[in-house]
């Protein structure tokens, strides 16, 4: 099944795809996903495209620097990050807020003490 999202300002474009509806995201506490807001679903960078927007895109990185905070740098939006996952697995974890048609209300939130990791 393809999901579509965007930034706000919908110079950064994407299609996910998942094998069924998102019905649960992870909400993280770590000093960065607090303050952004975000609610996040992590798939395999395979299964991520960027379809418009690559050169609207700015990077921030911190702490250990090894994930890529992304974020429109026209509108500030950060709809998804990008890192390699403990597996060894290029990952994605994409901002659920970002995604077209996801009913926020239904999703059951994972609590992640990212914090203290």
């Amino acid at each position: 099944m393809k999901k579509t999202g965007s930034c706000h300002c919908g110079k950064v474009q994407f299609e996910i795809q998942v094998d069924s509806e998102i019905t649960q995201a992870l909400s993280c506490n770590c000093s960065i996903c607090r303050r952004k807001g975000t609610l996040l679903t992590f798939l395999p960078e395979s299964k991520f495209t960027l379809s418009a927007g690559e050169d609207a895109l700015s990077d921030y990185q911190f702490n250990k620097k090894i994930v890529h905070h992304l974020f429109c740098s026209h509108c500030g939006i950060s709809a998804f990050s990008k890192a390699t996952g403990p597996d060894g697995i290029p990952s994605v974890a994409v901002n659920v807020r970002c995604l077209d048609d996801v009913d926020l209300e239904a999703l059951k939130i994972n609590h992640y003490d990212g914090k203290n990791h």
